[in-house]
């Protein structure tokens, strides 16, 4: 998975397939897209109905022939046809038109850490299907630390921590390269239902899958944090009745219901700083940890994290979308990479 940025800018276009959304940067254009990674399809004709944000809506509200689907599951893609359609639905048709004009079109696409050959190639193979005739995968790590501005190919530490729907990446990178790096399988989704299942649990309440996202009400205000409010009203359905009910949740409780998943986020930190080198890890006393991807505007982690692990924790400026700008700014030529030359003999 090793390109060089002069590969990169010879691509066109670069696509970052999440699991919450698509995001596609064309060069020359910038951010085209960014839609939820979302498809509604007409079951008894296989005619697609919708995609990205109009979609989601419809989830938890359609007919039996009308069916959701999420083609793309932590970062991978499970169901290429229907990325594919999604793709060409999103991009619409003068993008595509423009796009299919370039000879030789080129793409480039973010994958997860430690992504497998057969994730790597369900990518590529959604790709080609848009028309590309080469493509370049690049690590999510890597494209998100030069989103949000790390100066990822000078020799000192950067630490990177990629807040997934699906999963968490954390990795500590120098030299244009992952030192070391873990993929945890613990991402907003997660905690989502930890929140989910503490209100079934405890108050016998079921949460819309649509509406408001769950966590952003039992969290509001300073969130993980103890300075948050006490208590907070949730409005669901009765789990015995089925009635529309609000009940007055302890955020306290709640925060206590997370802690198992956000547990293993500080596990997979505590992993990477002890097997990365020793000076490195001195580098990031003072420059700390940078949040970037759509879970971490989940209110007070950051601090939560600095408590945790004693290093400074910041949120990039637009920590949704540095993956994909990333991309974009190799696309670009934005990066000059540091040229090491061989000593003479």
């Amino acid at each position: 998975m090793t390109v060089s940025l002069e590969q990169l800018r010879r691509c066109h276009f670069a696509v970052d397939l999440g699991a919450a959304r698509t995001r596609v940067y064309v060069k020359g254009s910038g951010l085209v897209v960014d839609q939820p990674s979302v498809a509604a399809m007409n079951t008894r004709n296989g005619a697609l109905i919708a995609v990205g944000e109009f979609a989601e809506q419809m989830t938890g509200r359609t007919p039996d022939y009308i069916r959701v689907v999420r083609p793309i599951a932590g970062g991978t893609v499970v169901d290429i046809e229907m990325a594919q359609r999604m793709l060409r639905h999103l991009l619409g048709d003068k993008m595509r038109r423009t796009l299919r004009r370039r000879p030789r079109l080129r793409a480039a696409a973010c994958t997860p850490h430690d992504a497998d050959p057969l994730a790597q190639r369900a990518t590529i193979e959604t790709l080609v299907g848009l028309g590309a005739r080469r493509v370049e995968l690049v690590d999510t790590l890597i494209a998100a630390a030069v989103g949000c501005g790390l100066p990822v190919e000078r020799p000192e530490a950067s630490m990177i921590m990629v807040c997934g729907a699906a999963a968490t990446q954390v990795a500590v990178l120098s030299l244009g390269s992952i030192v070391t790096a873990q993929r945890i399988p613990v991402g907003g989704e997660a905690v989502d239902h930890a929140i989910v299942q503490h209100l079934r649990h405890a108050h016998a309440l079921v949460l819309p899958s649509q509406s408001v996202r769950p966590l952003q009400i039992a969290l509001s205000g300073n969130g993980l944090t103890e300075r948050g409010p006490a208590s907070t009203e949730i409005h669901g359905r009765d789990v015995a009745t089925g009635l529309p009910r609000s009940v007055r949740v302890d955020t306290a409780a709640v925060r206590h219901a997370i802690q198992t998943p956000l547990t293993a986020v500080l596990d997979g930190i505590g992993r990477v700083l002890r097997e990365c080198p020793p000076d490195l890890v001195a580098d990031l006393a003072d420059r700390g940890i940078v949040m970037v991807g759509g879970s971490a505007r989940l209110p007070g982690l950051d601090e939560m994290l600095r408590e945790a692990t004693g290093v400074p924790v910041h949120i990039a400026e637009q920590p949704d979308v540095c993956a994909v700008q990333g991309l974009g700014a190799m696309l670009e030529g934005q990066v000059e990479p540091l040229v090491l030359d061989p000593l003479a003999a």
